[in-house]
């Protein structure tokens, strides 16, 4: 499903690449978040520290061959089936907040896999509702987690398993942590969480 962007009628984004099919734009896409997360696996230790800097940072590297916006907050409204996401006017103050109480507060080490499914559910639950990207906020959200996980010592979350229904029940999921409510996205994580 598209964003819906007030006063809006366009569903192909400009781009560096001049690409006006919207098959080719998805696979310019796809094409730079697999790089993306390809260089930031490889560049990944311990001591990487996820933070505002990070998610700009997972954003630029999938998408600066295709937008001028790639890894830059959004300056448009946008909502998805009617339910919208944060204001732009107020995304700074948001991914502030979402840095000094969440990503902050993550530990360097985990020795607890659970503890790490709840922050992994947090931090994706809760940069999902901000969504503050014009495009690519899910598959940079997915990235995150992945190198959440991966950083503890584990493997890829396996996000291929949403699909249909699983991804209707997905959507509900991260809109009821609009509540601080992460019990249900600890469950969705836990599920496609690696063996």
């Amino acid at each position: 499903m598209k964003y819906q962007i007030p006063n809006s009628q366009d569903e192909i984004l400009p781009n560096k690449l001049g690409l006006t099919n919207l098959s080719d734009i998805n696979l310019a896409e796809f094409e730079g978040f697999l790089k993306a997360e390809i260089m930031l696996s490889e560049a990944l230790t311990t001591r990487t520290k996820f933070n505002i800097s990070y998610i700009l940072k997972i954003h630029k590297l999938a998408l600066s061959q295709l937008y001028n916006f790639a890894g830059k907050l959004r300056d448009v409204n946008i909502s998805k089936g009617g339910f919208p996401f944060a204001a732009a006017r107020f995304l700074g103050d948001n991914m502030q907040h979402f840095e000094l109480e969440i990503l902050n507060k993550l530990p360097k080490i985990y020795t607890d896999k659970q503890e790490l499914i709840a922050d992994i559910a947090r931090v994706h639950a809760e940069l999902l509702l901000i969504h503050p990207f014009r495009e690519g906020n899910g598959r940079t959200a997915r990235i995150l987690a992945n190198l959440m996980s991966r950083k503890a010592g584990y493997g890829s979350l396996k996000f291929e398993r949403i699909g249909g229904a699983e991804f209707e029940n997905y959507i509900l999921v991260i809109q009821a942590a609009t509540d601080n409510e992460y019990t249900l996205m600890e469950k969705f994580i836990t599920l496609i969480f690696p063996d």
